[in-house]
């Protein structure tokens, strides 16, 4: 979709909403140029962790059974 800069102006909260919505490009006119404005790429905030293979030292099974109920204090 292009729009002119005075549209732009007139409905900018709008049209950045249907672009998050629609993902589609926003083309905005200006002195004969073209700009753009895109949705960025959505990250999965997990998607940075590493993996720590090291750090755990015990078979995970038995980690799982352990009973913690002596140390638990309300």
């Amino acid at each position: 979709m292009t729009v002119s800069a005075s549209k732009l102006r007139g409905n900018i909260y709008k049209l950045l909403d249907k672009v998050l919505e629609t993902g589609e490009p926003l083309e905005i006119e200006r002195k004969g140029r073209k700009l753009k404005i895109i949705p960025s790429p959505s990250s999965d905030r997990l998607s940075g962790l590493q993996a720590h293979e090291k750090y755990l030292l015990a078979d995970p099974e038995e980690i799982v059974h352990v009973d913690w109920s002596g140390e638990w204090r309300p």
